[in-house]
C-alpha cells in the first residue's frame, strides 16, 4: 500500500481507503475461488494492483470517458483503474463466470459506481469504447482480432484512441506486423525490479465503420 501512495500522492482519503481494503477483499475471495495465484497474493500491491496502474502513468482518463477491459481475471487492471478514475465508466469482462463474480463483489464492496461486469467475450460485445485495456490475456495480433470496430472515433486524450495492453519481455516480433505502436517501460515509472522488462503497448486503432 506504501508503493501506492508513493507513486501516487494525490489520492483523496476514499481512495486511500479503497486502495488500502483491495488486499483484505482479494484474500478473502481467494480463498474462496482462486483468482490469483497464492505466491502473488502476497504481492498483491506491486504485481497486480501498481501493474495495473502503470497504464495510469502512461494514460490518465478523462471524466466521461468509457474503458473496456478484457480477460480481466479478478479485475486487473480494471478495478484499480476504477478507483483511480472515479469519474470513469469501465466494463470489465471475462469469459469465466467465477471471476466474473469476485469482480462484481469487490466492487460493490469498494462502492465502485463507475464498474459494470459481465461474463462475455470480447468478440460479442456492442458497444464503443475510447480505449480498450487488458494484461497479456494473447498475442497481440489476435487481441487486436476480438476488439476490432470497438474503439470509438471521437478523440478525447493526449493518446489516440485504441489499446492500452500490459506486457512483458521481448515483443518485437510479436508487434512487428503494426506501424502505429509505442511502447512505454514501466520501469522509466516504478523502481521494483518486477517492472524492469514490463510494458504499457500503445496501439491506436482506426474507426471501423
Amino acid at each position: 500500500m506504501k508503493e501506492i501512495v508513493n507513486y501516487f500522492p494525490n489520492l483523496t482519503d476514499t481512495q486511500t481507503e479503497q486502495f488500502s481494503r483491495l488486499e483484505g477483499l482479494y484474500k478473502e475471495w481467494n480463498a474462496r475461488i482462486n483468482v490469483i495465484s497464492r505466491k502473488d497474493i502476497d504481492e498483491l500491491y506491486t504485481r497486480h494492483v501498481l501493474h495495473s496502474l502503470g497504464i495510469a502513468k502512461v494514460m490518465p482518463f478523462n471524466p466521461g470517458a468509457s474503458v473496456l477491459d478484457v480477460g480481466t481475471g479478478g479485475g486487473f487492471p480494471g478495478i484499480p483503474l476504477a478507483i483511480l478514475f472515479p469519474e470513469t465508466n469501465f466494463y470489465l469482462v471475462d469469459v469465466i463466470a467465477k471471476k466474473i463474480k469476485v469482480v462484481k463483489e469487490v466492487a460493490q464492496a469498494l462502492g465502485l459506481t463507475n464498474v459494470r461486469a459481465a461474463q462475455k467475450r470480447a468478440e460479442t460485445i456492442d458497444e464503443e469504447f475510447d480505449f480498450i485495456v487488458s494484461r497479456a490475456v494473447t498475442n497481440m495480433p489476435d487481441f487486436v482480432k476480438w476488439v476490432r470496430g470497438k474503439v470509438k472515433k471521437a478523440q478525447n486524450h493526449e493518446l489516440p484512441n485504441g489499446i492500452l495492453y500490459l506486457k512483458g519481455g521481448d515483443l518485437s516480433e510479436e508487434l512487428s506486423v503494426f506501424q502505429k505502436v509505442t511502447l512505454f517501460n514501466l520501469s522509466d515509472y516504478f523502481e521494483d525490479e518486477f517492472f524492469e522488462t514490463k510494458k504499457v503497448v500503445h496501439l491506436a486503432m482506426k474507426y471501423k465503420v
